[in-house]
């Protein structure tokens, strides 16, 4: 049977910054106090949105993070019919109570998807959503509507026509999980094979394979300086060449460099991300 296509498809960088976004609290580096407006770095995140094959218009998030309200009023979104979740960090979850209000405009539950291990801290870190504990108010409290799906690496699933394979990555000593998201063939421009992969500081042969060649890579670049569980510049220019991107855009980035500076250094096909930028 062949796979109907989707139309319309494009992905909002809703957030490009790391934990502690850009500006930081308190820091007057020539970064945080920059004019230009692609050096506000909100936490990182994106919304890919997209027509199915039944005409319906569908919105996944990928991360919701503790800017997410400012995010979605800045992209006017109005919907999230899926999330995926790459790890329970809070500047990748903690704006997830903020979805209750796509609950209220699409009169139903959002599904999230991740593995097993990040769902069992999201038990913990949200019990009042998917802990089964109501608290004291019981059903007059309003929270979020989660139906929650747990995956595996390598084991691919449908989203809304969508074909996504959870991918194995290394965040320091942690795994954390990056998304290939195929679209049926034939359909959705240039933009799939799209792989989010924020969070990552080593990227395996297996983990490689599965991420081969896809045309647009949203990937780690955290400053110059290493870190031990982000990539450095070089190494995220590195890693997008090996994996034969098509085009990259860094993100989670820090406030080590301005968006005209990194632009200007970097080779053709790989450009910082900024927030509010679409990608079709």
């Amino acid at each position: 049977m062949t796979a109907r296509p989707i139309s319309d498809a494009r992905l909002t960088i809703l957030g490009t910054g790391t934990s502690s976004g850009v500006p930081a609290i308190g820091c007057e580096c020539r970064v945080c106090t920059s004019g230009d407006p692609r050096d506000r770095r909100s936490r990182t995140a994106g919304a890919l949105q997209f027509i199915d094959a039944g005409g319906q218009s569908r919105c996944i998030l990928l991360d919701c993070g503790p800017d997410h309200r400012e995010q979605a009023l800045r992209a006017k979104l109005t919907r999230a019919d899926e999330i995926l979740v790459t790890h329970a960090h809070v500047d990748h979850v903690w704006g997830l109570d903020e979805t209750r209000r796509y609950n209220v405009m699409q009169h139903g539950p959002i599904r999230l998807t991740t593995d097993a291990p990040t769902l069992q801290s999201l038990r913990t870190i949200y019990a009042h959503i998917l802990g089964g504990d109501p608290g004291p108010n019981g059903d007059d409290s309003w929270v979020a509507e989660i139906e929650t799906r747990d995956v595996r690496p390598d084991e691919p699933f449908n989203c809304f026509g969508l074909r996504v394979t959870a991918v194995e990555l290394l965040h320091g000593r942690m795994s954390v999980l990056g998304f290939r998201i195929d679209a049926p063939e034939g359909t959705g421009g240039e933009l799939f094979p799209l792989a989010w992969c924020t969070d990552v500081s080593e990227i395996s042969a297996a983990a490689a394979e599965a991420l081969a060649g896809v045309r647009t890579l949203v990937l780690d670049a955290l400053r110059d300086r290493p870190h031990p569980t982000h990539f450095t510049i070089a190494q995220a220019v590195e890693a997008a060449g090996r994996l034969g991107a098509g085009r990259t855009i860094l993100v989670h980035l820090a406030h080590d460099l301005t968006h005209e500076e990194l632009l200007a250094r970097l080779p053709e096909g790989i450009s910082p991300g900024f927030d509010g930028q679409v990608l079709n």
